[in-house]
């Protein structure tokens, strides 16, 4: 399986957006969410965001639901479990999307880590730039690394800060890959124009 998994330091860091950045940077990819909750209404749908942005394919298949809380805990409130999805090995670049950070519970015994064990695709981080980043990045990385996961590098997104930016990198051994700006307005053009700077070797 080829490509790349987006994870957070948390839920609303700017995942979906630099979703679509990568699906800019790389339009041979397809991007999947395998778990999604918050879909009651339309400003819930990563999915539907990431082809508005980047007009690119998109998978719509996996756990829908409504609730906006932790997976664990939408599918108890909606009678069900979540089974993890198994590997997929189809040929396609895959740009996945997981829900909230990495330990997030999925269920009674698993986190989203242990779906991106199972896919085993290199991990991108989504990080804020503001205060509280430094440790919240560092407690990614370890857990990541923890599980023997491959790190492809962090993107901080917000308005730049040096500072923190020297720390992840320093105590999180770690290449901060690029800062991405709060975009207003957010447009696939502008959403282009910052993607064109990423790395064109993130996926192998």
């Amino acid at each position: 399986m080829r490509g790349l998994f987006v994870t957070g330091t948390d839920t609303g860091v700017g995942k979906t957006v630099l979703s679509a950045a990568l699906m800019l940077r790389f339009p041979e990819a397809a991007y999947w969410k395998p778990i999604q909750t918050g879909t009651r209404d339309d400003t819930g749908d990563d999915t539907a965001e990431v082809q508005r942005l980047s007009g690119g394919r998109v998978i719509d298949e996996g756990v829908r639901l409504p609730d906006p809380v932790s997976p664990h805990l939408a599918a108890r409130r909606a009678g069900m479990r979540i089974e993890l999805p198994g590997r997929k090995n189809d040929g396609t670049v895959y740009i996945a999307e997981g829900a909230g950070g990495v330990l997030v519970p999925v269920n009674e015994s698993e986190t989203m880590a242990d779906l991106m064990t199972i896919l085993g695709l290199p991990v991108i981080v989504a990080v804020r730039t503001t205060l509280g980043t430094i440790n919240h990045t560092l407690l990614t990385l370890e857990a990541l690394r923890a599980r023997k996961l491959r790190i492809a590098g962090v993107v901080m997104i917000g308005d730049r800060n040096a500072d923190n930016r020297a720390a992840i990198e320093h105590y999180g051994k770690v290449a901060v890959l690029a800062e991405m700006p709060r975009f207003d307005p957010l447009t696939q053009e502008s959403l282009r124009a910052w993607a064109e700077n990423l790395p064109k070797d993130l996926i192998a």
